[in-house]
This record gives structure tokens, C-alpha cells and sequence, in this order.
């Protein structure tokens, strides 16, 4: 292990002459050294990051580390906009980063969420120092997880991380009035606190009152409706093929930006670049084989991955493979130390190595609602009751786990639906008992035949594992916000992202059929108003039918019993 030096506060000119500061962490070593890179909005010196960046451990193994903050951020010179500048600003960083004292002109990023998706702008713009990214947790399509799911806005992680991005914004904005500083914090942090009892709920949700009362900017989900083409900023979809690099993905199941990583991990693929992916049982924040109610082990966490070592170090091994390919412990060393796919698969609390996602073997197997509340592999052969429910916007189902990242009254993971279950809102379906496991591995989808006497509405669909305690926990959910006319029967498709997930022997499989899941997206009001302006709500009269010719059904990627064991 090497000493290591650190030089604070390093200024890099943008090409429009704002100037961002990053902290450079040196081997204390003669180099040449490769170069790792990571431009986040959060604070370069925040302690919370330090375990997670680790700058110091990657310079000891010999690596000169840059964390730089972007732009309005912090140590960093401009205003704060967020996405905005990233692909320009990460061009012109790479090509500084790679030109400082003692680096080999050869560039690697990394980093989560915010600082994976900066990988991606800079990945685009092409810089020629750039040699590969790891991004980690990190969307895909804004519109499918970070601004919007299914139509609906994502309100849990907007209003909670606009507001508290704002704290900086604040604090720079009144750098010379602390009266005025304190006041304006006072009042954001207010806001901030009573964020599940009265933030959350203000209207109207797709513009928020509380944005406008503090002046500080939103994640984006409002301005991506005012200015459509701008979500390119933060827009991965569609483009990976034009990033010629390797790329290490790794993300959790119930993590908010699930089904991006595994998207982007699929498109890099796909076009033929050499990608690997790391899926755990982990969300956004917690990746330590302990979330919501269930243990999945000390070995499912990213300090032990399955005993293939802690993730940290495979992927300075992996960055070390592709900055310096010449260097004789990487010729000496073994081809890969990862398989292209590495899934942690729940509910048998084991990692598997794959080739490939979405698994070729995965076979769509239909799953068909019932009356009387079934749920069952064989579809209606005659005529059936179709079931009903009122939706209230004023009563909402409440958000009880998933793969969210809100504030710390909604945590992620697995969680006991018994709450859910018990509400008139929610129609609940249930399986015989499984005579045998029945693995899930791959994205799940529902397509229900709906009708509701509203203008709109939203139609949320979950599935849930019950354990032989009768234990119902949700494994995946998703949300479509639908246009409709009144009591009108029309297939709504429900995209439920994907999954990991054995079902054993002696369990049952559920899904719940709702329209609300609240705070984690805004409610629909029933209405018809646009989102920017609505604040009236009415309530809605649901159906679902269920018979020959009008199913609803849940498709779930199955995969072969013999294929499931080791």
C-alpha cells in the first residue's frame, strides 16, 4: 500500500470559463498513475460519502483520484442546475483530469446515482482520455424512474431531493446576510421536516409550491414537461451504443433505478462493448444483505459478494485491467475475475453467474386474476364477476417499501403488506399454495382489463411473496397513468421492472390491483387537469374484469426448475 498525498480545492476551467474545484488524492509514489474520476453534486469533503468513495483507498493501490464538485455545487464556481452541464462539463474535466502531474493520460470514472450518470454525459461527449465507466444505481430513461414511472410523477424522490439539494443553494445565496441565511434555511428545513405530512401532499404536484417558495430548482420532472428536449441532459436510452468503453453496472432489486442499470447493462451488450453486472438484494442506500424486513445474509452485501471478495476491490481490479492493460500484474492476472453477469437471486439468498440479461431461458408465464380473489395459472373458461373499488385521492394507499428512495419515513426493501392489504382500495389476489419453488428472474408485467368512470386515472399493480407464517411481502411493483372514457373496458399495460426471485415451496404468489401508491408518485386526481395546475379531486369508481374475453393477467418471466440449481 502507498502513502498518499492530497492537494484541496484543484481548479479546472470550463470552456465557458466557470472554474470547479475537486480535491486530488496522489500516490506519494512515483508514477505514471491512472487516473479515477467522479463529479457529484452532494459535496466533495461530505463524511457519508467517504466510505463510499473512498478516495484515499484507491490512491493507496495506486491510482490518482479526482472528486471533483459540479457545477454550483459547494467548492464549485456557476449556477446550480442539475443535469444541465454535465456532458460538456465532464468533457472538459476528463481532459484536465487526464493531464494532471503524474497521471498516464488515461481516465476511468466512477461513482453512484447523480455521479453514475455524469459518467454517462462524459462518456457521450467522448472524451479520447476516457477509457471506462462504473456506474453504479444509475437510471437509464428519466421518464422511467427518476422524473416519471408509467406517466406518473416520481414525487417521492423529487420533493425530497430537490429540497435538500436546496440547503447549498440557500447557503451560497445568502453568503453575506446571515440573518437572511438562517431565516431562508429555517424555513426549507421546516419544510424538509414535515416532508410526509404536508410537503408531500401540496398541490399541485407537477408544480410545486414549495420549488417556488424557496427558489431552489427541482430534480426535473417540471421542467422536462415545460422543455421536452431538454431530459436529454440526463437521457442514457437509446444512446449507449454510441459509447465505445467498457462499463462495470451494478445495482440493487429494490433500487429506485433498477430497471435502468439493467437496461444499460443490456444496450452496452447488445452493441457489442464489454460490459459486466452486479445485481444485489440492496436499494439505493443500503447494499449490506440486510434490507427492509428480510436477511438476505452478510454474503449477499458488497463486502463479501458471495465470498468473491469486497466489491471495492474487484473494481479497482477491473479499472486497473483497462487503464493499464501493460502493466505486468494485469497481464499476469487471471482473464476476468467477474462472469459478465453476477445476480444475487432472493428468496434462495444465492449469487449466480450468467451470460447474459435477460436470461434466454426465462419463459413469460401467465398468471390470470380470478374471482372470489385467485390467482391461477389456467384462464377463465366462463363468465366471472368483475371486482370493484373506490379511489380516493384524499385517501391514497400509502407507500409501504419498494425499490423508492423518498424521505426516512418511506425506507425501501421488502416489507410486511398486511396494512395495504387490509384497505377497500385494494383488491387482493392470491395463489394455491406452491407444491414446489417457482424462480422469477427477469421483468414482470400485468395487463389488466380496466375500466373507471373517471377522465383518468392511475392503475398500480404489485406482487407479493407470502410466506407459510402468511406473511405477505412485495417483490416488485409499477404504476400507468391512463386516459380514459368513462366506463369504457380498455387493456392497461403495467411494467413492473424486474426481479430476482425464487418463490418457494409452501409459499404463495399475490398481486394487488390499486391506483395510488403515495408519496412515491403523485396522485392522479381524477380529474383531467393538467398536472402543473390541478388541486380538485374526485373520486373514482374502478373495475377489473376477468373473464374469456376480458383477462387480467400478470406475466412472469419463469425460469426452469433444472436451470435453478446449482
Amino acid at each position: 500500500m502507498l502513502d498518499v498525498t492530497i492537494e484541496h480545492d484543484v481548479p479546472a476551467t470550463m470552456r465557458d470559463g466557470v472554474v470547479l474545484r475537486a480535491d486530488v488524492y496522489r500516490p506519494a509514489a512515483d508514477g505514471p498513475w491512472p487516473v479515477l474520476l467522479t463529479r457529484l453534486p452532494y459535496g466533495k469533503n461530505m463524511p457519508m460519502l467517504a466510505g463510499a468513495v473512498d478516495p484515499v483507498g484507491k490512491a493507496r493501490n495506486g491510482f490518482i483520484v479526482v472528486i471533483q464538485d459540479t457545477r454550483g455545487r459547494f467548492a464549485s464556481d456557476g449556477d446550480w442546475e442539475p443535469w444541465t452541464f454535465e456532458s460538456d462539463d465532464g468533457y472538459d474535466t476528463v481532459r484536465w483530469a487526464a493531464s494532471l502531474p503524474g497521471s498516464n493520460g488515461s481516465v476511468g470514472m466512477f461513482g453512484a446515482s447523480y455521479f453514475g450518470n455524469t459518467q454517462w454525459m462524459a462518456a457521450l461527449a467522448k472524451p479520447p482520455e476516457l477509457k471506462a465507466i462504473a456506474p453504479m444505481i444509475t437510471w437509464s430513461e428519466p421518464d422511467d424512474g427518476l422524473f416519471a414511472r408509467g406517466g406518473a410523477s416520481e414525487l417521492g424522490i423529487s420533493v425530497s431531493w430537490s429540497l435538500t439539494q436546496g440547503i447549498d443553494t440557500l447557503m451560497r445565496r445568502h453568503a453575506d446576510d446571515p440573518m437572511a441565511r438562517g431565516q431562508a434555511l429555517k424555513a426549507l428545513v421546516d419544510d424538509i421536516d414535515a416532508i410526509a405530512t404536508t410537503t408531500y401532499w401540496e398541490l399541485p404536484a407537477g408544480h410545486h409550491p414549495a420549488f417556488d417558495r424557496h427558489g431552489v430548482p427541482e430534480l426535473g420532472f417540471e421542467r422536462s414537461r415545460r422543455e421536452p428536449g431538454w431530459s436529454a441532459s440526463c437521457r442514457v436510452a437509446g444512446r449507449q451504443s454510441e459509447v465505445d468503453l467498457p462499463s462495470l453496472h451494478s445495482g440493487g432489486w429494490y433500487d429506485i433505478f433498477c430497471q435502468g442499470t439493467l437496461d444499460n447493462f443490456s444496450a452496452m451488450q447488445a452493441a457489442g462493448r464489454p460490459a459486466t453486472l452486479i445485481m444485489g438484494p440492496w436499494s439505493h442506500i443500503n447494499r449490506m444483505g440486510y434490507i427492509g424486513e428480510v436477511n438476505y445474509g452478510l454474503a449477499a452485501s458488497t463486502e463479501l459478494l458471495g465470498f468473491r471478495g469486497r466489491y471495492a476491490d474487484l473494481e479497482l481490479g477491473w479499472f486497473r485491467r483497462w487503464l493499464t492493460p501493460d502493466a505486468p500484474e494485469v497481464a499476469e492476472a487471471p482473464q476476468s475475475e467477474l462472469p459478465p453477469v453476477l445476480l444475487f437471486v432472493m428468496g434462495i439468498n444465492q449469487w449466480r453467474e450468467e451470460q447474459e440479461w435477460p436470461l434466454a431461458r426465462a419463459v413469460d408465464t401467465d398468471l390470470f386474476l380470478r374471482a372470489g380473489g385467485r390467482l391461477a395459472f389456467d384462464a377463465p373458461q366462463a363468465a366471472e364477476a368483475t371486482d370493484a373499488f373506490t379511489y380516493d385521492p384524499a385517501d391514497p394507499v400509502p407507500t409501504t417499501g419498494g425499490a423508492v428512495l423518498m424521505s426516512n419515513e418511506f425506507p425501501a426493501g421488502p416489507l410486511d403488506q398486511a396494512p395495504v392489504e387490509a384497505r377497500p382500495d385494494v383488491l387482493v389476489y392470491t395463489s394455491d399454495v406452491l407444491a414446489e419453488d417457482l424462480e422469477v428472474t427477469g421483468r414482470v408485467r400485468a395487463h389488466l382489463t380496466a375500466a373507471t368512470d373517471a377522465p383518468t386515472t392511475d392503475w398500480v399493480v404489485r406482487l407479493c411473496d407470502v410466506d407459510t407464517n402468511g406473511v405477505s411481502r412485495n417483490v416488485v411493483d409499477g404504476i400507468v397513468r391512463a386516459v380514459a372514457s368513462p366506463g369504457e373496458f380498455t387493456e392497461q399495460t403495467v411494467d413492473l421492472w424486474s426481479t430476482s426471485h425464487v418463490f418457494r415451496a409452501g409459499h404463495r404468489l399475490r398481486v394487488h390491483v390499486t391506483s395510488s401508491c403515495f408519496p412515491r408518485w403523485d396522485r392522479n386526481l381524477n380529474t383531467g387537469e393538467p398536472i402543473e395546475q390541478g388541486t380538485r379531486s374526485r373520486p373514482a369508481q374502478q373495475q377489473i374484469a376477468h373473464d374469456p374475453t376480458r383477462l387480467s393477467r400478470i406475466v412472469l418471466p419463469v425460469v426452469p426448475a433444472p436451470a435453478t440449481r446449482q
